[in-house]
């Protein structure tokens, strides 16, 4: 397992080298290139077989064929056999060099000959050409982009050609609007990265001076496709089983075949269970290959303790029953995952369906250090049907074909998983297509669709999250389902020992009957790598709330923000219970952020430099600010800001005052509300529609502060307010809503994105009586001996970086001096901490 990257028609010596570090997680073990003028190789190694010999790049004898690859060839010592006996000589042991002399041997031809898990770039010098290739089933990504004048680079990750400079830096609408829309994605060439491409299962690229040509080097799709057409089985059907069984077994052990320590996933589900079940079988009867999982057996799972995803029992029955198996598991949580989900999501470079994939990412981290190796059982599920709407691809199958006797009996064996599916799929639904802005043919026969899942639809995406989950921590993922001689003989068996009897994965559970405990091998039940996602998006709704409430969310010509708004709040509510939809809006969200934005919190965090000194009429007012703990509901606040004043002022022969921002004084009163306590009507959703659009935040754009107004002062003054305003507005005449609703109602404020929790999840009414507040804190302030001569009083203010609003004044100055002074809103409205000023008058 490596990294490889390089280019065709360029040389660039720095750029290669740089590329090289971004690969470093994929094989730290060593780095490879060769570099002329017409092309570059990259290898960056993980060392998994042949530990002292196995660099790359590895060459022809006369060195005519240049070889980097990322993966492993299984079926090699056959190989090298047949390539021996035809005159070829090896110089290592490493499977990496079966590429160079199949070439040789057979030319394009070879890759079809190799059943594994490879991305192969082959330079050919004699020929001038660059070949790229992909594997059969695409369990090894590769990523391409095609450049000016004949020029390309490719790599094993995006991230190296997005960063290179070579491609422009552009999101792939079309790309994201179907992911968003419709759930799809990793179906096809393109990616969310315009003008990245992936290479498709099974897929060539050769490019040389002249041409880049794409194609296929295999038959393998159309080939399973005939095989399930036919459906010969001339076995009985314990024959069938057994040869299934043995094939099944014949691929773990070439998956074992390791000079590192080999572990495996273990999710408690039939695959994993069954490949952790043999893998301890070969153990115990000390099979070769298992020699690399050692004396115990280590299995690696997420579990999520009284959730409903939990699958810990079924785990702790396997161990029950199996010695020799050490058992790691991680327990992931809703706060570790909002720490770690930018690491997340630049680690899956390309959004995905839900927050799975975290637990697989968590298992892989916990495994790091322990194995370099790790099995898992991906791949069982879209060739054997191994998800709920499968069951109905079959029943249609069996209408369409006539089969009348079969689909009642097969209906009536599958009541209970189709009773649950409907339920699941018609209650707490939401659309997605209302929360984006305005701007596929069924398939009934049951191993076609499974097909289409194999090489386009879901197996694409799992595989791509395994590898950019295991790479991550330097792990080689290994995945003994996707077979090639395996998934050629279940394609060649009659359906019914895919779905029979209501079961699917028919022949699977047949074969391990005698392997598994029978919770397992009867488990109704598909999990797999899941997280409860309904729990960890309500448990840190108010992280979600920050994302949706940002300015770069709310700018994203994707979104429809308002709607996004609403829809969480019935989430919240309990009125739906769609969480992958708020996944998909704020995965695409977060990319952008890593990907696309410039640093957008570092950038609002460096405000523009405001002059604490400001002169006005001839007179200088110094501003000082004084930075504070958050303020909270209960506070003493005026003996709190007393304190404050207290610590910084001295005497002072110079006429000073001291300026409070009301939020302070909002929030200690309890009159600041989480936007999710706040039940917005038809009214306050349908007049914020109409406010002329300030910084979110600001004024009564949103529908809490709307709805919080109405509450203060009563529904019938908002809509006397309202219509003055319209006609006014006819005749030149603005600021007549606030003059009718009153300043409570113009001290509103609403969540800002860069504020401190909680001010950035939470609506708020400006402060009660705040000219009683401000005398108060003036008192307060007296008592603690000051010159009363000098000391002017308090200010209670409404600042933002649009205006002033002074809501209590108890200094005797003009409130037009006073705005004059916090015009430029020195404190701040974001993250400061500065509610507090001193002015000092010289």
């Amino acid at each position: 397992m490596c990294g490889i990257a390089g280019f065709y028609g360029f040389r660039d010596d720095k750029l290669i080298k740089e590329i090289s570090l971004k690969l470093k997680h994929r094989g730290p073990d060593g780095e490879g290139f060769y570099i002329d003028d017409s092309s570059t190789l990259l290898n960056r190694r993980l060392a998994i077989i042949d530990l002292e010999s196995g660099d790359q790049p590895i060459y022809n004898e006369d060195k005519s064929i240049v070889v980097v690859y990322n993966g492993e060839i299984y079926n090699y010592e056959d190989l090298k056999k047949s390539l021996i006996e035809k005159g070829h000589k090896f110089s290592t042991k490493t499977d990496t060099e079966i590429i160079v002399h199949s070439y040789e041997e057979w030319g394009d031809k070879c890759f079809d000959k190799f059943n594994g898990m490879f991305a192969i770039a082959l330079y050919d010098k004699k020929k001038k050409k660059t070949l790229l290739v992909r594997d059969h089933f695409g369990i090894k990504p590769l990523y391409y982009s095609i450049l000016n004048n004949q020029k390309l680079i490719f790599s094993s990750e995006i991230k190296p050609i997005f960063y290179s400079g070579l491609v422009k830096k552009q999101p792939n609408d079309r790309i994201i609007y179907r992911y968003l829309k419709y759930r799809i994605h990793d179906d096809q060439k393109e990616t969310f990265f315009k003008n990245i491409f992936r290479l498709l299962p099974g897929e060539l690229l050769e490019i040389t001076d002249e041409k880049i040509v794409v194609k296929s080097y295999t038959s393998f799709k159309e080939d399973l496709i005939k095989l399930s057409q036919e459906q010969k089985n001339h076995h009985s059907d314990s024959e069938t089983v057994e040869l299934f069984k043995q094939e099944l077994i014949k691929a773990i052990k070439y998956r074992l075949i390791a000079d590192v320590p080999v572990g495996t996933c273990l999710s408690g589900g039939l695959d994993s269970s069954t490949v952790v079940s043999i893998v301890n079988k070969l153990l115990n009867e000390q099979v070769k290959e298992a020699q690399s999982v050692g004396d115990v057996q280590k299995t690696f799972s997420a579990v999520f303790p009284g959730g409903a995803n939990d699958e810990e029992k079924y785990i702790d029955k396997l161990g029950q029953e199996q010695a020799n198996i050490k058992f790691y598991k991680i327990r992931p949580t809703p706060e570790k995952f909002f720490e770690e989900i930018t690491d997340f999501v630049r680690t899956q470079e390309e959004p995905t369906i839900s927050t799975g994939p975290y637990a697989q990412y968590k298992v892989m981290q916990e495994a790091q250090g322990k194995v370099k190796v790790l099995l898992d059982g991906q791949g069982a599920d879209e060739m054997m049907a191994g998800y709920l709407p499968y069951y109905f691809v079959y029943l249609k199958q069996l209408w369409k074909t006539g089969k009348y006797f079969a689909l009642l009996k097969e209906s009536l064996c599958s009541l209970d998983v189709i009773t649950r599916y409907i339920k699941e799929k018609i209650s707490y639904s939401l659309s997605s297509t209302e929360l984006l802005n305005s701007q596929f043919s069924d398939q009934f026969e049951l191993k076609k669709r499974l097909i289409q899942d194999i090489f386009s639809n879901s197996l694409q995406s799992l595989l791509r999250y395994e590898d950019k989950n295991t790479m991550r921590f330097s792990i080689e993922g290994r995945v003994p389902f996707l077979d090639f001689n395996l998934v050629r003989y279940i394609f060649s068996l009659p359906d019914e020992y895919i779905i029979k009897n209501g079961w699917n994965k028919f022949i699977l559970r047949e074969a391990t009957t005698d392997l598994l405990p029978k919770i397992i091998n009867r488990r109704r039940n598909k999990i797999g790598f899941t997280t409860p996602e309904y729990e960890w998006f309500m448990s840190n709704k108010k992280k979600i709330f920050e994302i949706l409430l940002s300015k770069t969310f709310s700018e994203r010509k994707y979104f429809n923000r308002t709607k996004v708004l609403s829809a969480f709040q019935k989430f919240i509510d309990g009125e739906v219970n769609d969480t992958m939809i708020f996944w998909r809006l704020i995965n695409v969200e977060l990319w952008l952020r890593e990907f696309f934005d410039m640093k957008v919190h570092k950038i609002h965090k460096i405000k523009k430099l405001k002059k604490l000194d400001i002169k006005i009429s001839g007179k200088t007012y110094s501003r000082h600010l004084i930075k504070t703990e958050p303020f909270k509901k209960g506070d003493d606040y005026v003996n709190k800001i007393s304190e404050y004043v207290d610590k910084i002022m001295k005497k002072t022969n110079k006429r000073w005052f001291v300026v409070v921002s009301e939020k302070i004084v909002a929030i200690a009163q309890g009159r600041s509300y989480f936007i999710w306590d706040i039940k917005p009507s038809f009214w306050a959703r349908t007049l914020s529609k109409y406010v002329k659009k300030t910084p979110y935040g600001i004024g009564l754009g949103s529908p809490w502060t709307m709805q919080i107004a109405i509450q203060e002062v009563g529904l019938l003054k908002i809509l006397q307010a309202t219509l003055v305003s319209v006609i006014t507005k006819f005749f030149g005449v603005s600021g007549m809503f606030y003059r009718i609703a009153g300043e409570t109602v113009r001290s509103i404020d609403g969540p800002t994105e860069y504020s401190l929790y909680p001010s950035n999840v939470s609506a708020k009414l400006g402060p009660k009586e705040p000219q009683l507040v401000a005398q108060n804190i003036k008192y307060q302030i007296i008592n603690n001996q000051y010159q009363i001569s000098n000391f002017l009083g308090v200010v209670v203010i409404d600042a933002n970086d649009i205006g002033v609003n002074i809501l209590g004044n108890s200094t005797g100055l003009e409130k037009k001096l006073i705005e004059k002074v916090f015009k430029d809103n020195p404190m701040g409205q974001t993250n400061e901490q500065t509610p507090i000023t001193l002015v000092m008058l010289s």
